[in-house]
């Protein structure tokens, strides 16, 4: 290929798309890595040569190739090897992807299967489980033991300054979601419920930060922790989460209620426990059926809350 030869989007007057839009310099020019030679290079000296200029781009990010689990050759269409994005969106949510690029390098091809996807789901899946049990625990529904803020303060700080050194180093993704899962390990280890009152004071502010923080980050990347589901322009599913909200307070109701312990002696308790025992088997077997119209519940010491499954993936969404 001779080295000014004319790229196939450039114009008949010779002026280049890239320089019809951004003018005569880039900043960032990204391409696939199998395009650094001859394509870019060629670029390059074209465009210099037209701008008369030294440096047409400030720099060129060559991306790894998407690869099918256990080929060597790239996901091409050519190749016939490739899954549409249709196809892909039938089985997970476009978040899952997002993420499941986030966990390797950009200049690195990435090998795209089942276990891969799937490990990807699980990722998402923890943190916002996480963000749920937080929020859970910030309104006071969520009982557990004394909570070492300082550590988790520690941590926050210790994350964001090895996020911010990771995606200064040639975008390492990997290392800063690894860092934000870090963080939610750390989280969850504070969160265990135990049955009793917890001894010392609550500690919401950190958790707070902490769930801001981690929102914040995935935001920044297109991924989403929220709850997906919009009730204010849809009255069909605003009623649906007002009758799911009213039926899984009476759940609690009734399970509070069989769970009470008011009889004098260990005898008469013992008694009333039996008597009481089908409101408890009912309240277990109208969970599990929910289970399968979309909906879970989680039964906490003091409280009930619940959330939405999706349908194509099991993927859980906060609920209330």
């Amino acid at each position: 290929m001779r080295p000014f030869c004319s790229p196939p989007w450039s114009n008949p007057s010779g002026l280049t798309l890239p320089s019809l839009v951004f003018g005569r310099q880039l900043d960032i020019h990204s391409g696939g890595a199998d395009l650094a030679f001859p394509h870019h290079e060629n670029e390059i000296a074209q465009c210099e040569a037209f701008h008369q200029c030294r440096q047409w781009g400030n720099y060129f990010l060559h991306s790894g190739h998407l690869h099918v689990k256990g080929k060597e050759e790239k996901m091409s269409k050519s190749l016939k090897n490739y899954i549409t994005i249709k196809d892909f969106l039938k089985t997970s949510p476009p978040d899952v992807f997002r993420l499941f690029c986030m966990r390797s390098s950009y200049r690195s091809a990435i090998d795209y299967s089942d276990g891969t996807m799937l490990e990807a789901k699980q990722l998402l899946l923890a943190a916002a489980a996480f963000v749920e049990d937080a929020r859970a625990y910030m309104k006071g529904q969520l009982v557990c033991g004394p909570i070492r803020d300082d550590v988790l303060w520690e941590r926050l700080c210790h994350t964001k300054d090895a996020v911010k050194a990771a995606l200064a180093d040639d975008f390492d993704t990997p290392t800063a979601v690894d860092a934000v899962m870090d963080l939610v390990h750390h989280g969850n280890r504070q969160l265990k419920a135990h049955a009793k009152e917890p001894g010392g004071p609550r500690s919401p502010a950190v958790f707070g930060s902490i769930v801001s923080y981690i929102e914040q980050f995935f935001e920044t990347v297109g991924i989403s922790l929220a709850d997906r589901q919009s009730v204010s322009g849809d009255s069909s599913q605003a009623t649906l989460h007002s009758v799911v909200e009213e039926l899984v307070r009476f759940r609690l109701q009734v399970r509070q209620f069989a769970l009470a312990t008011g009889a004098a002696t260990r005898e008469a308790r013992r008694q009333q426990q039996l008597d009481r025992q089908p409101l408890l088997e009912a309240c277990d077997a109208l969970r599990r059926d929910l289970i399968a119209h979309g909906i879970s519940i989680k039964d906490r010491s003091s409280t009930s809350t619940w959330e939405l499954l999706d349908q194509r993936t099991g993927d859980q969404r906060p609920g209330s």
